[in-house]
């Protein structure tokens, strides 16, 4: 009778460099892939942000029109009347793409409403009150 001695099979205690380096790859892919969704995400916000930023400014003027007879003269009043209560903060005019600009007379609306609106960095998409606007020029 013959006798085979037994083998230990010895216990892994860690990954090999080759595992390591296709879980690194797959991580690196998969970020890479998720950051086109997040950054296209990022962008639509800024886009919502300045809409209803637009429309919170155009409704300032408005009150403003209603309290003082007049329409003003730039967006700064809103934020310093001359009654001391301001109709907005500061910080509410500026967009994420830069300050809003305002045009008292409001050629784009017709003159019935002032023009409050802010253009992207480069230039694409000009996001006002009016109608289309935010569809891009």
């Amino acid at each position: 009778m013959v006798v085979q001695p037994q083998r230990r099979v010895a216990a892994r205690s860690a990954f090999t460099l080759l595992e390591v380096l296709i879980v690194v790859a797959i991580l690196v892919v998969l970020a890479g892939v998720s950051s086109v969704y997040v950054f296209r995400y990022l962008e639509e916000s800024r886009i919502n942000r300045c809409k209803a930023d637009v429309k919170t400014l155009e409704k300032a003027a408005m009150a403003y029109e209603i309290q003082y007879g007049v329409r003003p003269g730039s967006l700064q009043e809103l934020v310093q009347p001359p009654s001391g209560k301001p109709f907005v903060e500061g910080e509410a005019l500026m967009s994420p793409f830069g300050p809003y600009q305002y045009n008292p007379q409001g050629p784009n609306n017709n003159g019935l409403k002032p023009d409050v609106w802010v253009t992207t960095p480069d230039g694409t998409v000009t996001i006002g009150n009016w109608a289309g606007s935010a569809i891009g020029h």
